[in-house]
């Protein structure tokens, strides 16, 4: 006798697709020797070091898609609150420290502010964070949602691609925050239904 479909079919990315795919990245990122940690003793920046200023400068922007959403929807400000505090800590961590903070009490009107004075201005010229900028949040709560969601896993898409191009810890720290977004964006996605 053939057991019944499940009640309830569900969409998305599944916790455990999610841990395995973080799982992954970290024990991907793990490959890498400890040598290449060093930064190039040229005077122009390394890879890492440009790496790190463009991770810094798409979680300052990711913050700024977060206030613009607050300042449309307050209603959504308990929901947002924990997700935009931890991509000030990615900010943060990634060297983008003094942006985190002028973000955090930057208006949305000012949010067109330049980029973060840590970031490299010849780092390399990757598409932006989906919302980057003042972007246009829509009217509609779920739809606001949705337009943070597919900035989220835009951003942890592209980390995730980039792993391979970074020394070790640069790497792993970037998998995990790659991870993070992931999580954030599924978080997202069902706080819109």
């Amino acid at each position: 006798m053939p057991f019944p479909p499940p009640s309830r079919t569900r969409s998305g990315p599944r916790r455990r697709s999610l841990l395995a795919s973080a799982a992954g990245a970290a024990l991907l990122a793990g490959c890498s020797d400890a040598s290449e940690d060093s930064a190039g003793t040229s005077g122009s920046p390394s890879a890492a070091q440009r790496a790190r200023a463009r991770a810094a400068r798409e979680s300052g922007s990711l913050v700024e898609s977060y206030d613009a959403v607050l300042a449309v929807h307050p209603a959504l400000a308990e929901h947002l609150a924990p997700l935009r505090a931890e991509t000030v800590r990615h900010a943060e961590a990634f060297g983008g420290s003094g942006a985190a903070g002028q973000t955090r009490e930057a208006s949305p009107a000012n949010s067109s502010a330049p980029a973060p004075s840590s970031a490299d201005p010849s780092a390399d010229p990757s598409p932006a964070v989906p919302g980057n900028g003042p972007a246009a949040v829509p009217a509609n709560e779920k739809d606001a949602l949705a337009q943070l969601a597919a900035a989220e896993r835009a951003l942890a898409d592209r980390r995730t691609e980039a792993l391979l191009g970074l020394p070790g810890e640069l790497a792993r720290l970037l998998a995990s925050v790659a991870a993070a977004g992931a999580a954030h964006a599924y978080l997202l996605t069902e706080g819109a239904r």
